[in-house]
């Protein structure tokens, strides 16, 4: 019987044999046609160091060291990352922006197109409803825009919570500022929107202030009536912050209203709708009812850079100051009486000493990791940086 030659055998069982220069020539192919192997370990390096600037930005600022989404941050330009890390002040600006946009278009129509015959009804194309319904839906919407920031859209609010909802302090600075200039762009937005009905109103390139006859100053700032005392205009200010203050921490108190928790429905931005109406129903005559440094000081500020003058400023005996400051102690007064009254969450008055020891918390990250892992209940759902 014939049996296979063995070199058959052999050919089959032993891989191909090549010579050392085959052998070097085609591990040097290999290492050509690969290069991009390489690329991912030197571009992690350079990803890391932007998230980390990124985080060490927004710690610095208050904010929380992650943003809202990283993803698009890695190689994008340098608008977005701008973009990330200044998140939740830009929500603020925006949302400020269409609350004074709104309300001050709605004041804009309502004064200068009073008397209007051609209007239906042949007076006007509004009047102070335009007024409540323009700042009550502004804020709603202002609301709905900066939700992701806390939506304060008042200074006044955001010093509040900073001081009895623990909101880090870093953060108000950068909330305040863009605030106001929410504020000041709306203002500006809606007065070169008016220029043509102010000229039509007041005559071609004449601005004025109140108390004179035909002011359109009024339109973007507060004014007070000119029997108003002094005192009774700060009392004004004062009480009516203060009794929005009191009612905004009901909102938010998971142990009360709690309007904003998903199980309620997040009726907060449509409450607040209410409030302001009430308070623009009840507290708008005198004084106007500024209640909020943003709402008066961005537009006033506008005015006089468009020329309305130092009157802005001199009028009523400088009564500027009042919208700026009675907002903040009115907002202090009423988050103090919410809190000694009704609160039972975390809050300086429902620790010992009143809270003197928050004024240590910073040297004691111990303590302040301990209270946040519990809870604390009930505020505005702010997470401690």
């Amino acid at each position: 019987m014939a049996t296979p030659a063995p070199a058959a055998a052999d050919s089959r069982a032993l891989p191909p044999r090549h010579s050392a220069s085959q052998t070097s020539q085609t591990s040097q192919t290999t290492l050509a046609s690969t290069p991009h192997t390489q690329e991912p370990d030197s571009r992690t390096p350079t990803i890391q160091h932007e998230e980390a600037s990124l985080q060490t930005v927004r710690k610095h600022l208050g904010l929380h060291p992650r943003a809202a989404a990283t993803g698009p941050y890695r190689g994008a330009p340098a608008w977005v990352k701008l973009r990330l890390v200044l998140r939740e002040p830009l929500l603020e600006f925006w949302g400020v922006f269409i609350m004074c946009f709104f309300g001050l278009s709605g004041t804009a129509q309502a004064v200068l197109s009073a008397g209007d015959r051609g209007a239906p009804g042949g007076d006007g194309f509004g009047g102070f409803y335009n007024v409540q319904w323009g700042w009550g839906i502004g804020v709603m919407l202002g609301i709905y825009v900066a939700g992701d920031s806390g939506a304060y859209l008042n200074p006044a609010l955001t010093l509040m919570n900073c001081v009895f909802r623990q909101l880090p302090w870093k953060r108000f600075p950068a909330y305040v500022l863009a605030q106001f200039l929410g504020g000041f762009v709306a203002a500006a937005v809606v007065y070169a929107n008016y220029i043509p009905a102010i000229d039509h109103y007041e005559g071609k390139g004449r601005r004025t202030v109140p108390p004179a006859t035909n002011a359109t100053a009024g339109i973007f700032a507060t004014y007070p009536t000119t029997f108003t005392p002094r005192a009774s205009q700060f009392f004004h200010e004062f009480s009516s912050t203060a009794v929005m203050a009191f009612v905004v921490l009901a909102f938010k108190d998971e142990n009360g209203a709690d309007l904003v928790s998903v199980s309620c429905g997040t009726f907060f931005p449509l409450a607040l709708f209410f409030l302001v109406y009430g308070l623009s129903s009840g507290f708008g005559w005198q004084t106007g009812a500024a209640v909020n440094f943003s709402r008066d000081f961005g537009p006033r500020l506008l005015t006089y850079c468009v020329g309305y003058g130092a009157d802005v400023w001199r009028s009523n005996e400088y009564y500027f100051w009042i919208p700026i400051i009675a907002p903040f102690i009115g907002a202090l007064a009423g988050g103090l009486a919410y809190d000694m009254f009704v609160y039972n969450g975390d809050s300086p008055v429902n620790s010992p000493n009143l809270g003197m020891g928050y004024l240590t918390r910073w040297v004691r990250p111990s303590v302040r990791r301990r209270d946040r892992d519990c809870g604390g209940g009930g505020g505005g759902g702010e997470e401690v940086v």
